[in-house]
């Protein structure tokens, strides 16, 4: 997957599994990533988890065919982080004929929850 260029490359996420119904990608804490207070960026945690729950819709169309797009992302911010890696866990819940649903728990190097949101995917024909 070409990430140079992209959001993936610009906020430094790294895909470390992607897996038929399962994404896992990690994402530094750091001045591309933090608001202007110092903590992490409520809209860089969305970001993050749009990409996995992306990702993951990706490997189960028929990508000769068919695109994805993400159609609606929620999101509850549990607990702040000043620096370090979060790492997101997306795990598809719902698998239709044009529509997807991911689940997406974000978490710090201890396990500890950060952010929780879900993601519905569009499958629409290619063009």
């Amino acid at each position: 997957m070409n990430v140079k260029n992209t959001l993936l490359e610009a906020l430094q996420i790294e895909l470390k599994t992607v897996d038929k119904g399962k994404v896992v990608a990690t994402m530094p804490v750091n001045e591309r990533t933090r608001q202007p207070f110092g903590y992490l960026h409520g809209g860089a945690s969305v970001a993050l988890a749009e990409t996995v729950a992306s990702v993951g819709a990706y490997t189960l169309i028929d990508q000769e065919n068919e695109i994805c797009f993400g159609l609606e992302i929620n999101a509850n911010h549990i607990k702040s982080k000043r620096d370090g890696f979060v790492t997101a866990i997306a795990e598809v819940v719902h698998q239709g004929r044009t529509t997807m649903v991911w689940n997406i728990r974000i978490v710090d190097e201890q396990e500890q929850l950060i952010c929780i949101s879900r993601c519905t995917i569009a499958v629409v024909p290619k063009k």
